[in-house]
């Protein structure tokens, strides 16, 4: 992916005009396939500039793709009149420096913690166990398994990275799945149970938690469930995947 940045300057009696055209203009971008994400922002302390911000999933497609398209003409109907206030025009690459603030809460830590997702596995192993479907799968799991899961959880959800530093990270997770066969209604059961655990465990019922949560496991559980059968092409060296408040992984490309 590619980030453009063009930054323009607009007297305030055109802000208006220059706003309103702008939102046709994001109409087409909303349409355009070479278009990851867009923003449009005023500065505070000077507000003649207006920085807008497009994420393109290449160069190319940019330049060749949407500008030599057949959304392009209308797109640049809209913004035309303000060709003359730009100031700056590049494309930027990403680096590896980014990342969210403390303002807003990881999911691991809006759910306890460790001992919160220890007692979650701890619950849901419980269940496993005794259930006749999924039960066989885990009959020669070990005492520490739970612990495991709980480590591989916290990571996913924004804490510390110990399953990477000491279960040897995703490798590690993929290799426990490799030609085990999972089928369909497996899967679905071992979802079912770990979503009853939330309650039992105590963790949060907020929407936004749930729905986060429910987000990973859909995501994580059918991956596993491609990786696991017989001849299955996988990506075998990949990151921990790093789960947010309704964000995939940037890695998933």
């Amino acid at each position: 992916m590619i980030v453009e940045y063009v930054r323009y300057r607009v007297d305030e009696e055109r802000w208006a005009q220059f706003l309103a055209d702008y939102a046709r203009a994001a109409r087409v971008l909303a349409r355009a396939p070479q278009c990851v994400d867009h923003e449009l922002s005023r500065c505070v302390d000077e507000p003649a500039c207006a920085v807008l911000r497009i994420t393109w999933t290449s160069a190319e497609d940019h330049l060749q793709g949407f500008r030599g398209g057949e959304l392009f003409p209308e797109f640049l109907a809209a913004v035309r009149p303000y060709v003359g206030d730009i100031e700056e025009m590049r494309h930027y690459e990403r680096t590896p420096v980014r990342g969210a603030g403390g303002s807003v809460p990881s999911l691991y830590d809006w759910a306890g913690g460790a001992p919160v997702l220890e007692r979650l596995t701890r619950v849901f192993y419980t269940h496993v166990l005794a259930d006749d479907l999924i039960g066989p799968l885990f009959a020669h799991m070990d005492d520490e398994h739970p612990q495991h899961v709980a480590m591989w959880l916290g990571e996913v959800f924004g804490g510390p990275d110990r399953y990477t530093r000491e279960r040897g990270g995703y490798p590690a997770m993929l290799g426990h799945h490799l030609g085990k066969a999972i089928t369909e209604p497996q899967r679905r059961r071992w979802v079912s149970l770990l979503l009853d655990s939330l309650d039992e465990a105590g963790l949060p019922d907020d929407p936004e938690f749930r729905a986060a949560f429910v987000g990973y496991v859909e995501w994580g559980t059918r991956l596993a469930l491609t990786n696991s059968q017989p001849g299955a092409a996988v990506v075998r060296d990949a990151p921990v995947p790093r789960w947010g408040w309704g964000v995939a992984p940037p890695w998933l490309g």
